[in-house]
């Protein structure tokens, strides 16, 4: 099932999100919602505070930028109750996007590799090394996860430069091929 994205402004993209428990009913079909959801967005990423949910889990697959980053061939995750545990000093200034910020593209600075820990579907640990694109989109995601959207790591200039289409978004004016959830819809 499609499920709504939230747009920038709604108040659950700024929560910090709790813990999946154990126990969380139909866990499995929400994954399943949130990658049928992100790919008719033709996202590579989406959080669940980003389908009006606040818990720590997100959903990536990064397989279509594969060709211009090889790290992101069959790059494809379920990242539940994520920690990340190590930054690299070196980062990586790169262009961004968010299906929460339709029309926005900014550039952001990330750690060019990470280590995360996570739990999959079945509540299995894991823990990760990511590089390159592959990371930079999983810190995206992350980001959600504590209450910030990608243009937090923006100058205050390129902030005011952008205000007019933040605001359509706040509005519901802001145009998006998807279905979305404005503040005042």
């Amino acid at each position: 099932m499609i499920l709504s994205i939230y747009l920038y402004g709604q108040p659950v993209l700024r929560e910090e999100t709790k813990n999946v428990p154990k126990d969380y009913p139909e866990l499995k079909q929400l994954v399943d919602n949130m990658f049928e959801t992100m790919y008719h967005a033709d996202g590579v990423g989406l959080a669940a505070p980003q389908v009006g949910l606040s818990l720590r889990m997100f959903v990536v697959d990064a397989d279509v930028m594969g060709d211009d980053f090889p790290e992101c061939k069959d790059f494809k995750r379920v990242m539940i109750n994520p920690e990340i545990i190590e930054e690299s000093e070196e980062e990586i200034t790169l262009e961004e996007g968010c299906l929460s910020l339709p029309g926005i593209h900014e550039k952001v600075s990330r750690a060019k590799s990470i280590v995360i820990s996570y739990q999959d579907t079945d509540f299995n640990t894991h823990e990760e090394k990511i590089e390159g694109f592959a990371a930079r989109v999983v810190q995206h995601e992350y980001e959600h996860l504590e209450g910030h959207v990608f243009i937090d790591n923006i100058s205050g200039i390129r902030k005011q430069l952008n205000k007019g289409k933040l605001n359509d978004i706040i509005k519901g004016t802001a145009k998006c091929s998807y279905r979305a959830k404005a503040v005042g819809k």
